[in-house]
């Protein structure tokens, strides 16, 4: 009997206008027994770099000999967002879609973005399911994004094993944001669309790797792989709470300093009207915004960032689903 195998292959994304190949490398890691394909990702945001060292780690710990089916990995999704360590490519090489988790499935003929999702796609459609890690910023509490009424996606969401989960309304139950930001382009939910289960960790912080992040998400990883079947084992029972996503944001009414109410963390659980925080004026110390919620729930993102522009959001509640909730 074969013990599994592990190949990586160089493949172009596309080309830029000098001719020189755009490439980035897939992992394909095959086991000894035939079973499911898992296609997973990371760093189509450029700075978000915890899901890249994840899959080095995952690459390291990953038992060959006890996997049944494929695992397709690609650590760096987006090498020109990568190499500038941003969120989005600079204008010059697409500046109609500079952001490319709002274009999937992509397009061999489009921008180049969509040209990059459209060659990745092809790996996509060959997969049962689908992770496609984020880390969000250093502010924001650690889950696990999976669209609301998707079973199969929320059991790859339970197994990562997050203690908060976000269900997103996609669609016609979305809000006004939804059209607003191209949200329907996203990997996750596109490959939802195809009738492939799939979730976004977003890990937490950005620009510098951080030893708990990533070891939270390898063991995630190898968790999504027990609970598809890849990987031998169960998934432990977690307490885990559901809450919706992009409901019960703060931002900033006015511009100036921020400073946040100092006895809160993120992962709290808060009233409505609860106080996060002061915008005032620098230079004069006049208070302009007594910031707080509208709504009770877990506090999941405070900025710790104290110079704000109106209009930047400063705290994000979830709303929380008690009736879905795991315990």
């Amino acid at each position: 009997m074969s013990d599994g195998a592990h190949t990586a292959a160089q493949v172009t994304l596309a080309r830029l206008p000098s001719g020189v190949k755009l490439t980035t490398t897939v992992h394909t890691y095959r086991g000894a027994e035939p079973g499911p394909t898992l296609y997973v990702q990371a760093a189509q945001h450029g700075r978000e770099i915890n899901g890249t060292e994840v899959l080095r780690r995952f690459h390291e710990r990953l038992p060959l000999e006890s996997l049944a089916g494929t695992v397709i990995a690609v650590p760096v999704a987006n090498p020109l967002t990568f190499d500038r360590v941003s969120y989005t490519t600079p204008e010059p090489f697409d500046s109609v879609n500079p952001n490319m988790n709002r274009i999937w499935p992509g397009d061999d003929d489009g921008t180049l973005h969509q040209r990059m999702a459209a060659r990745l796609w092809e790996y996509v459609t060959a997969a049962d399911a689908v992770v496609d890690l984020h880390t969000g910023s250093p502010d924001m509490l650690p889950h696990v994004v999976y669209s609301a009424g998707d079973d199969r996606s929320r059991s790859l969401a339970e197994a990562f094993g997050t203690d908060l989960l976000l269900a997103e309304q996609t669609g016609d139950d979305a809000t006004d944001e939804w059209s607003r930001r191209d949200f329907d382009g996203k990997l996750r939910v596109t490959a939802v669309d195809e009738g492939i289960p799939a979730i976004t960790p977003e890990l937490g912080h950005n620009k510098q790797i951080l030893e708990r992040v990533v070891a939270d998400g390898v063991a995630g990883l190898l968790d999504v792989c027990r609970q598809l079947g890849l990987l031998p084992g169960t998934v432990p029972t977690r307490e885990q709470t559901v809450a919706r996503n992009h409901a019960g944001q703060v931002t900033a009414t006015e511009s100036g300093l921020f400073r946040p109410n100092p006895t809160l963390e993120v992962g709290d659980v808060i009233e409505a009207r609860t106080s996060i925080g002061t915008v005032y004026q620098p230079t004069t110390y006049e208070p302009l915004q007594e910031a707080s919620v509208d709504r009770g729930g877990v506090l999941s993102a405070l900025t710790r960032e104290a110079t704000v522009t109106a209009g930047d959001q400063l705290a994000n509640v979830a709303l929380v689903d008690d009736e879905h909730s795991i315990t």
